[in-house]
């Protein structure tokens, strides 16, 4: 059965780093796209990053850019994010998802509509003093 776990989340001062992993198990995730979402209490779901199959291309949201990393390890089956100056507003359950592409369509693309294919249950993350 193809699952993904996210792990890494907790509680985090201001100004601090956090790194989730996304562990894929059932299936490889070098065919796939992968993306890590958030959804803040009573906010919609927003597309965080994305990562190419390979690894070469990235996205980014702005709220994000410059702060969080996005990076894959296919050998490993496992994605990750780096979360780097963390503030309030990133207060969200983060979830990771990978969708394999059936035709073309920009990361952007896909990171905004959200990911089809497999989804994790979350992990929580909360930036708090």
């Amino acid at each position: 059965q193809a699952q993904l776990v996210e792990s890494g989340g907790g509680l985090v001062q201001p100004g601090g780093s956090l790194r989730l992993s996304c562990a894929a198990s059932g299936f490889t995730l070098d065919s796939y796209v992968i993306g890590w979402f958030r959804q803040a209490p009573g906010k919609e779901r927003e597309g965080v990053s994305c990562i190419s199959e390979s690894g070469a291309s990235e996205y980014y949201a702005d709220s994000v850019k410059g702060r969080f990393t996005i990076s894959r390890d296919n050998a490993k089956n496992t994605a990750y994010l780096q979360m780097n100056s963390l503030n309030p507003a990133d207060t969200a359950v983060y979830y990771c998802a990978a969708e394999r592409r059936r035709s073309f369509s920009t990361l952007q693309t896909m990171c905004t509509r959200g990911l089809k294919d497999s989804w994790g249950p979350g992990t929580l993350v909360t930036v708090s003093s």
